[in-house]
């Protein structure tokens, strides 16, 4: 048998390289900090968050796609996804100042995605589906709500000196687009008879009123000083539950019916904010 060969000593050289969690905690210096502090405040100003960004997505998606909708004669399909823009759009503001992702950028996607999903969008249905009736008079009705839609959007960003924030000044856009496609909604669900001669001058009369509503004064609830990781009452759920219940047992006619609801409290909230003598709380500082 060959004997095994002899063992080579080990060689004296330099030791194994430590860990790396065993390395010994050195200090950055000031100017790594100061960079990687003008880095970070450089990526929050002009970063884009994808998670409410993406809801501001979805919204002008439904609102481009009532557009077509309305093109291809399909009406209750365009009503159908201008409310769920509005819904996707008062998740994205929530959702942005519960994960802290506010950003410049943010604000002003929503401003453009709301101009087409709650301006454009709503006034072009309306247009197709009865206003084009009316000749000339049709499409200056959609036009005043698409522009009292634009005025007030432009209000809103630039009315930094609202006195109580729990109230808009004017209705705001998506109620307005609401009430426009609930009434579409309605009629062409065979609630209202579509072949009534009267039926495009209440579309008119409705177009009108809820564009100039958008740039009135009158101070409509913004809803803003109901918080949900705040608890609320027992009652607070079972109305919630009963709101649910009765929209879907019919919800043409129960959300036109809600918002027609809305479309008014503001003008009657201000009729006895005036008997009383209060001033308006949804007029700006600046007196605008």
């Amino acid at each position: 048998m060959a004997a095994f060969k002899p063992r080579r000593p080990r060689s004296s050289g330099p030791l194994p390289r430590p860990f790396r969690r065993n390395k010994p905690i050195v200090a950055e210096s000031p100017v790594v900090e100061s960079r990687r502090a003008q880095r970070q405040q450089f990526l929050r100003k002009r970063g884009i968050y994808l998670l409410p960004n993406a809801f501001t997505t979805a919204a002008l998606f439904c609102g481009f796609f009532a557009v077509v909708q309305a093109m291809n004669v399909r009406f209750e399909v365009a009503a159908i996804a201008i409310f769920v823009a509005m819904v996707l759009d008062g998740m994205d503001g929530r959702v942005a100042r519960m994960t802290h992702t506010q950003s410049a950028f943010g604000e002003q996607f929503d401003s453009l995605s709301d101009m087409v999903s709650f301006g454009v969008a709503p006034a072009l249905v309306m247009y197709e589906w009865v206003l084009k009736d009316l000749g000339r008079w049709g499409w200056l009705a959609a036009f005043v709500y698409c522009a009292g839609a634009a005025l007030r959007l432009a209000r809103f960003n630039t009315n930094i000196g609202v006195v109580d924030k729990r109230f808009f000044q004017g209705m705001p856009s998506p109620a307005a687009a609401a009430l426009i496609a609930g009434f579409v909604w309605l009629a062409t669900d065979n609630r209202v008879p579509l072949k009534l001669v009267w039926l495009p001058w209440v579309a008119f009369v409705l177009t009108i009123y809820a564009g100039v509503t958008m740039v009135s004064n009158a101070p409509f609830y913004s809803g803003k000083a109901l918080d949900v990781r705040h608890r609320v009452p027992f009652g607070v759920i079972l109305l919630v539950v009963v709101a649910f219940v009765l929209v879907s047992s019919d919800p043409p006619l129960m959300l036109f019916g809600l918002f027609v609801l809305y479309g008014l409290s503001g003008y009657v909230f201000w009729g006895y904010q005036a008997l009383r003598g209060r001033g308006n709380p949804a007029r700006s500082v600046t007196g605008d």
